[in-house]
């Protein structure tokens, strides 16, 4: 029997604003997410029953680093392992707001404004804040590449939109404004753990950036490491 097909609109917004920072998800770990999601819950059913090596080549990644992504999800409570064997899984996608851990912070979120009132960025100290915190926040980081991605500046909408560390996490980079950036979900897949600058160079060398483009976008890293390109907050104002 299958469900009724939730918004999926509703669902990219509370993916990419809830689910994303409050579980901390890696490029590969909203990536294969999002995949099972597809297959699952937008098409109308609640349980899914897939291969680790159709899920791998659908993605375009190999079997190990998915596998373990498959592993966090569950145990992150984004999957529900129902069954699982020499032939497959099967499980059960739940919605964003379905996983207890979202929930739990909607609930704390909802309190804090109830203390605090309006203003979310008024008491930031942009060089101690988390970017990944809360929605204003990135929100911030998305308005500062005006509608860009950061590294091939195609033009972007929310549905595509990410933000994407310039120093990997997986390599101790932190959620600040001098190391995130709003970028396009392809270019976020393509550079999962890549150095920045190699990633740019790249895109020169498949014809995506021009000679001065690469440039110009090298020196933004400068900048951005400098703290030169800080998002506007109302603490600017």
């Amino acid at each position: 029997m299958k469900n009724k097909k939730p918004n999926a609109e509703l669902i990219w917004k509370q993916l990419e604003d809830l689910l994303v920072p409050r579980l901390r998800l890696s490029v590969i770990d909203r990536t294969v997410y999002s995949h099972l999601l597809r297959h699952s819950r937008l098409e109308g059913k609640l349980r899914l029953r897939f291969s680790i090596q159709w899920l791998g080549r659908n993605i375009r990644l190999s079997t190990g680093p998915v596998r373990e992504a498959v592993r966090r999800l569950a145990a992150q409570g984004a999957l529900r392992l129902v069954q699982r064997s020499k032939a497959g899984h099967v499980v059960e996608v739940r919605l964003p707001d379905e996983i207890r851990a979202v929930r739990l912070n909607r609930i704390e979120s909802r309190a804090a404004a109830k203390e605090q009132g309006t203003g979310a960025c008024a008491a930031v100290n942009i060089e101690e804040a988390d970017f990944l915190r809360s929605k204003p926040l990135r929100k911030a980081i998305h308005a500062r590449e005006r509608g860009q991605c950061f590294y091939c500046l195609r033009r972007t909408t929310p549905t595509v939109q990410c933000l994407d560390h310039f120093v990997p996490q997986a390599r101790l980079g932190r959620n600040s404004y001098r190391n995130l950036v709003s970028s396009c979900m392809e270019c976020n897949v393509q550079k999962g753990e890549k150095a920045a600058d190699d990633f740019l160079r790249r895109l020169y060398r498949e014809r995506r950036l021009t000679a001065t483009e690469l440039a110009a976008r090298l020196r933004a890293l400068d900048a951005l490491a400098s703290g030169k390109l800080r998002p506007s907050l109302a603490i600017d104002k």
